[in-house]
């Protein structure tokens, strides 16, 4: 009988061993049929760089055929350049990502290169040595995003009568360094140069976030009495501007004392225009997972991929904003 038994608890646990391992073997092999992507991202400084992150997290999903590891480098370039060789350690299929800042990336991305794995960056630019260190580029034109701010002001202010006066703005300026702080801040200052009698006060970095947006702009109201017009390179820190404004008994919008001019526009940028704070929001468009996907497809198939890719992005002006917010995936 304790024969019988013993011999009955081998046959199982052999049995049980051969089923584990060919379950283990089993996910194995499924693991081996998805694309393995590594993404390093910025951080969650802003409304939209949560859009951002949910378009890569539910695109790069196992049912389309992905692994997706992700990285959230709290607005710090260390992390990203620790999370890319972490990436490369794990021999992903491919690294994407979104620098904190342009500089600075040329020995960790030599890496991944010399490693084989191609290298997409998102949202922001690098400056590099040898361009051959990424593979390619998806994002906004954030200089024409610039350009497009000024010449709606251009055109707000003449409709207003007030194209002749003199017109005073600070800037409320993103991460220093960023690719959206270098191309907005340059793109309107294309557009500045045009226009004599518009004056800028100043420029500071509100960090893309809301807080210190509104820190910078107590700032300006407390040096400035006379500001007219507030450039903000993104919808959080307007939503910041527009606190400390209120705050010092003054009013924004198109019936207020200051005109605000943002960028990205998110659900909650709409909805402050309809509220009458905010005059105008220059798109910045986060959905960025299904056109990288369509790059890596691309790159699976051999076939060449556009070094540069814009995504289309246009200008909404506070009387639209009813009529678009319900369309908005973001």
């Amino acid at each position: 009988m304790k024969k019988t038994l013993l011999l009955t608890s081998m046959l199982f646990l052999a049995c049980s061993f051969l089923m584990a391992n060919g379950s283990s073997e089993q996910a194995k092999n499924s693991d081996d049929d998805l694309i393995v992507v590594g993404y390093a991202q910025v951080g969650a400084e802003s409304d939209w760089r949560t859009a951002n992150t949910e378009s890569f997290k539910s695109t790069f999903v196992e049912e389309n055929g992905y692994k997706l590891i992700f990285d959230d480098a709290q607005q710090k370039q260390e992390n990203q350049i620790k999370a890319i060789r972490s990436f490369i350690q794990q021999d992903v299929d491919y690294i994407v990502v979104a620098p904190v800042v342009e500089t600075g990336w040329d020995t960790v991305l030599k890496e991944a290169k010399d490693a084989g794995i191609p290298v997409i960056l998102s949202d922001r630019m690098v400056k590099v040595s040898d361009d051959s260190l990424f593979t390619c580029w998806v994002g906004g034109n954030f200089e024409k995003e610039g350009k497009d701010a000024g010449l709606w002001l251009a055109e707000y202010l003449k409709q207003q009568g007030r194209d002749k006066e003199q017109i005073n703005l600070v800037t409320l300026q993103g991460t220093i360094g960023s690719s959206a702080q270098v191309g907005r801040t340059d793109g309107f200052a294309t557009e500045l140069a045009k226009h004599s009698n518009w004056n800028m006060l100043a420029r500071q970095s509100g960090e893309f976030t809301q807080a210190k947006g509104q820190e910078v702009m107590e700032s300006f109201l407390k040096k400035y009495n006379d500001i007219d017009v507030v450039i903000s390179e993104n919808d959080n820190m307007s939503f910041g501007a527009i606190d400390a404004i209120k705050a010092a008994g003054k009013t924004c919008g198109p019936d207020g004392d200051i005109i605000i001019v943002s960028f990205d526009a998110v659900r909650a940028a709409f909805e402050s225009m309809i509220a009458g704070d905010l005059n105008c929001v220059v798109e910045c468009n986060p959905l960025h997972g299904p056109r990288v996907a369509e790059i890596i497809q691309n790159l699976e198939q051999g076939n060449p991929v556009d070094k540069i890719s814009y995504v289309v992005e246009e200008v909404f002006p506070a009387e639209t904003a009813k009529s678009v917010l319900p369309t908005r995936k973001y």
